[in-house]
């Protein structure tokens, strides 16, 4: 049987109430992978590339990041992680907002976001785009971290 690598979900997000609907859409979809909750860049950041969890030591993640954060802007993490050693790099990260400016989408999508989208979102797309990260995430080929 082919087990799907774990994939850490890292969701930072300082809305209670949408980091709710995102973990119930994300579970609606089938993705049981861990979602770690941070609710401030400083905190997130420190997991991402500080901690053993983050997938600097510890494989692949999935970045989904709110832009309006209380202590600094989605982009300043966004361009932290992209410029980032080669493991954090490769991150995807899925930009949750609800700016749909579109000099700041497409600012987001320069500085290397994968996939954009605008809250409140239409949770059907939602759900497709999550299940589309879930394909995603299920075949990205991981290196073997104990050798």
């Amino acid at each position: 049987m082919n087990t799907q690598q774990s994939v850490n979900i890292i969701m930072i997000e300082d809305d209670e109430g949408h980091a709710r609907l995102i973990e119930k859409n994300i579970r609606r979809a089938g993705i049981m992978n861990e979602i770690r909750h941070f609710t401030d860049g400083t905190s997130a950041l420190d997991y991402i590339f500080n901690d053993d969890g983050g997938p600097a030591r510890n494989g692949p993640a999935l970045i989904l990041l709110d832009l309006n954060l209380p202590d600094m802007s989605g982009t300043d993490i966004l361009a932290r992680i992209k410029n980032g050693d080669a493991a954090v790099k490769r991150t995807p990260v899925v930009v949750l907002t609800t700016t749909d400016d579109a000099r700041e989408i497409q600012r987001c999508y320069d500085l290397g976001a994968n996939v954009y989208i605008t809250k409140p979102v239409n949770y059907e797309n939602f759900a497709t785009a999550i299940r589309q990260l879930g394909l995603f995430l299920s075949v990205i080929q991981v290196p073997d971290l104990d050798g």
